[in-house]
């Protein structure tokens, strides 16, 4: 009688998640692969599909396809509601629980609102494909719907684009917008003209980028002015309404609203019934996994894992997320092969952030890269881990042609007209009378 295989579960498949289950493609395992979305996504370029540069599908691959060739893998499409250490098994939504004997759970993090949660509907983030295309079409039908408006006030408040937060992801989603204004579609329109659109970006701290040194910070902020973008600093948001946005003291009528200020950590702490931290994210060892469970791995935006003689966690990024999940694999084929497993060791490669056209940060520690040379960089390290070729060729060819023409190539208002809240109200209450 022939012995059971040791069961791998891999709960999520985004960089970490993905990583692991195809470093364990020769491992003697049976594992099984859960994620809600059939698809992996290539989250530093959602901004681009936001702003009509790319479409979804050129930063997305079907996960079964990637996995196509792993015959010791079974991907499955459901959601996942909680874990069951004692019997050891993770409980999903639509099926029986999946038994596991090695545990990773790797479900990233989701937008905070630091406790303001309404202000979601009003100022949506991106994590996903629905919400970058949700951005998009609230950022073209922005300049649709000023087009036909005859009131000067509210035309300069649809003409107004306030993005929240001055990470990497604001900072590329405000330089990506005043390109759209000032160049994609600048003459696209009759009666208003796009290059008059205001593109604000508010943040609470002093600098941009504050994981980057300060003469990058400045760096961008410079690039960002030069494209129009209006930074306002040491900016605390108060309030978030349908007309506007309260911030400083100071309310600014606006239509389109953009959240990429904070993240929280999936609820993975509440499924393995420990604590976490004030980010949700759950504190590992330095093998990654939890403590007093050696065989439940915990990765990417939803460990925290702070390096020995570290002060803080590793960041929220797609490096760390990636190394994580390499190093689980082979951290487990060791388990399994009687083998004492490694303890996980972080490389640094850098921190990139594009602002527009030509205009991007770099810093690698050992040196700092800056304007055009910084911008091809950037280019070719997010070409060169973009999962499938076709993906990489269809991505170099968009933003060739987009150099060439200034043209963007995806802007499509998909959805239907934007709905008030008055609207969307009598629509559900004449739901429930029907």
């Amino acid at each position: 009688m022939s012995k059971q295989l040791p069961r791998i579960v891999i709960i999520g498949a985004g960089f970490a998640g993905l990583a692991c289950a195809r470093g364990l493609k020769q491992a003697k395992a049976d594992i099984t692969l859960i994620d809600r979305e059939n698809h992996h996504l290539f989250q530093p370029l959602l901004y681009q599909v936001a702003t009509a540069a790319l479409s979804p599908a050129q930063i997305a691959a079907p996960v079964r396809s990637v996995l196509s060739k792993q015959w010791n893998t079974t991907v499955m499409l459901d959601s996942v509601t909680g874990i069951d250490r004692v019997n050891r098994t993770v409980l999903v939504e639509n099926g029986n629980p999946v038994p596991f004997d090695y545990l990773v759970v790797a479900t990233g993090a989701r937008h905070s609102y630091f406790g303001k949660d309404e202000w979601s509907a009003l100022a949506p983030g991106i994590k996903n494909i629905d919400d970058a295309t949700r951005v998009r079409r609230n950022i073209l039908l922005a300049f649709e719907e000023a087009e036909a408006e005859p009131d000067d006030a509210r035309r300069e408040a649809l003409l107004t684009f306030a993005v929240i937060g001055g990470g990497p992801t604001g900072v590329e989603m405000a330089g990506s917008i005043a390109e759209v204004a000032r160049h994609s579609i600048k003459c696209d329109f009759r009666r208003i003209n796009p290059r008059d659109a205001k593109v604000v970006l508010i943040e609470a701290g002093e600098r941009l980028l504050v994981t980057m040194p300060p003469e990058l910070s400045a760096a961008a902020k410079r690039s960002l002015e030069c494209m129009g973008v209006e930074v306002r600093l040491g900016t605390r948001v108060d309030n978030i309404t349908e007309d506007g946005v309260c911030a400083g003291g100071m309310f600014m009528p606006c239509a389109t609203k953009i959240w990429a200020a904070g993240v929280q950590a999936s609820p993975a702490a509440q499924w393995l019934g420990v604590a976490g931290d004030r980010q949700g994210r759950v504190a590992v060892r330095e093998d990654m996994t939890l403590a007093e469970e050696p065989n439940i791995y915990v990765l990417g935006d939803t460990a925290a894992f702070t390096p020995t003689g570290a002060e803080r966690p590793l960041p929220g990024i797609a490096p760390v997320a990636k190394q994580a999940g390499q190093h689980t694999a082979r951290a487990l084929i060791a388990r399994i092969e009687g083998r004492t497993p490694p303890k996980f060791m972080y490389r640094h490669y850098g921190n990139l952030a594009t602002i527009g056209r030509k205009a991007a940060v770099a810093d690698f520690g050992w040196t700092q890269l800056k304007g055009t040379f910084a911008w091809f960089v950037w280019g070719i390290a997010h070409v060169y881990f973009l999962v499938g070729h076709r993906n990489r060729f269809a991505v170099l060819v968009d933003w060739l042609w987009s150099y060439i023409t200034y043209q963007r190539g995806v802007r499509l208002i998909t959805g239907g007209p934007r709905k008030h809240k008055k609207a969307e109200l009598v629509e559900e209450m004449q739901g429930e009378i029907a």
